[in-house]
């Protein structure tokens, strides 16, 4: 099994399921997460989510995932494309525990919020911080930070 073959088996499984294969990747719509990763994990044996992470696109916030199937040594990233004011998209956490760490990390550092995440708060930054460092609209980018003594 490659990508493509992939996409297409996931196409015939939830034909009304927004899945489209780029160039970058395989590209799915938010409302789609629980049935395309449930499909992915249970049908298509992906075992192992190795990465969560996200890329701000300047007007868009992309949440990449890299997920991985020993069965059919295939990895694939998938990635659901959020707008800048409605980043909310659903906790995969059910599915794989690794992505507890992964998702607190995308929410603090970029502000998305995992619907159905069982702790979602801060990880790196402090409680009480308001702003999501690897935001290209980071109001605190070029800023000195003095070591604490």
């Amino acid at each position: 099994m490659d990508i493509a073959a992939l996409v297409q088996e996931l196409q015939k499984k939830a034909p009304a399921a927004g899945v489209e294969l780029t160039p970058t990747g395989v590209v799915i719509r938010r409302d789609d997460v629980p049935l395309v990763f449930g499909l992915l994990k249970g049908e298509f044996s992906f075992e192992s989510l190795q990465c969560l992470t996200a890329v701000d696109r300047k007007g868009t916030i992309e949440v990449v995932y890299h997920v991985y199937s020993f069965t059919h040594r295939l990895m694939a990233v998938l990635k659901v494309v959020l707008a800048m004011d409605d980043l909310n998209v659903a906790s995969v956490n059910g599915l794989w525990s690794s992505a507890n760490w992964f998702e607190r990390e995308v929410y603090d550092l970029f502000g998305v919020k995992f619907t159905g995440h069982p702790d979602l708060r801060r990880i790196l930054n402090p409680e009480g911080w308001t702003e999501h460092p690897l935001r290209k609209d980071f109001k605190g980018a070029g800023v000195v930070l003095k070591p604490v003594k």
